[in-house]
């Protein structure tokens, strides 16, 4: 039995966050995990931002109804899901993540949660748990599954490593430089060659 874990932003979907900046005119919430490897320190920077600047759930919500897919992405996971089982592991949150899920066809999704006031201000954030994609992984394995694991930025590399085999989708320079053991897909077709040929599959 096998199964494929992979991201959510930068995999499938742009990056949430960077979007947001664009269409708020906010720079500091380009920031991602391809640029700061602590989670919890870059959320941290972004609530204060939102704070600051009184942005809302429906603010960043506006934003998520407006964005599609990565071209060619929902074809690539119809293609995958079609072979093997797909688990989409991702930092995102549930509140963040349904619009985008509707327009991928609802793959599982499994990721952590905003706090919010009856203001609609996002005061916090619930994890999961610490380390989930790496322990969803392992987990996974536990169950006798054979996986690859496909991401693109620093908060992926514990998923990757668990994994029984890990690709880096369109990584930055710096992170594909600091990991060169993992394989690197430019593109949904080279993404393809790679699982077909480490899950051996004959289309």
């Amino acid at each position: 039995m096998h199964m494929v874990c992979a991201d959510l932003e930068g995999v499938f979907v742009p990056e949430i966050w960077i979007n947001v900046a664009e269409q708020t005119g906010i720079e500091a919430l380009r920031l991602t995990t391809r640029d700061v490897a602590d989670y919890d320190e870059l959320m941290k920077r972004r609530l204060a931002i939102l704070k600051a600047h009184g942005l809302k759930i429906n603010d960043i919500t506006r934003v998520i109804g407006s964005m599609k897919p990565l071209r060619g992405a929902r074809g690539f996971l119809d293609w995958l899901r079609a072979r093997t089982q797909v688990i989409i592991l991702s930092d995102t949150f549930s509140q963040f993540a349904g619009p985008l899920m509707k327009k991928l066809g609802y793959p599982t999704l499994l990721c952590h949660t905003l706090s919010i006031d009856t203001g609609g201000n996002i005061t916090g954030y619930r994890l999961r748990l610490p380390e989930s994609k790496k322990k969803a992984v392992t987990c996974f394995k536990g169950l006798n599954f054979d996986i690859v694991a496909v991401g693109d930025s620093y908060n992926d590399i514990g998923m990757l490593a668990a994994a029984d085999a890990g690709i880096l989708f369109k990584p930055p320079a710096s992170v594909s430089a600091e990991y060169p053991d993992f394989r690197v897909s430019r593109n949904y077709g080279e993404l393809k060659r790679h699982i077909r040929e480490l899950l051996k599959f004959t289309d």
